[in-house]
């Protein structure tokens, strides 16, 4: 009898991939509340991670960063891309994988696409078609 290995051809992210990266979430979230990181733009700066996807062969993990307010964006991935060998090395010792993975960071757009969503359903036209019903 042979096993079928398990495909993520439109199935999302595994049990696996979600938890590994919670956990990359959660130790990179301390290390900024800590100030581990020592860097001006980041100690200047309250930073909110709200997700960090990783890809299926746990080698990229794209940690999701947002600024409190949404300002200064393209400097604080700056400075956390500079700082990005310290987070892997400190990162991989807390998770004890075989590979520490790549980190990459990126703007969080939820918000902005939440804010794009309201815009829309206040709009004149999607009104209009909720009270005919």
């Amino acid at each position: 009898m042979t096993r079928k290995k398990a495909s993520s051809g439109g199935k999302g992210p595994s049990q696996r991939m979600l938890r590994v990266g919670e956990l990359i979430r959660h130790k990179v979230s301390e290390m900024l509340i800590r100030g581990d990181i020592h860097d001006d733009v980041i100690a200047s700066h309250s930073i909110t991670i709200p997700e960090v996807r990783i890809s299926p062969d746990l080698k990229i993990a794209t940690v999701y960063v947002m600024p409190l307010g949404g300002k200064d964006i393209k400097p604080v991935i700056e400075a956390l891309t500079r700082n990005k060998k310290y987070i892997r090395a400190e990162v991989a010792s807390a998770l004890n994988l075989r590979y520490a993975p790549d980190i990459k960071f990126r703007e969080d757009e939820t918000f902005e696409e939440a804010t794009r969503i309201d815009r829309l359903l206040d709009s004149p036209k999607v009104r209009q078609d909720v009270e005919k019903k």
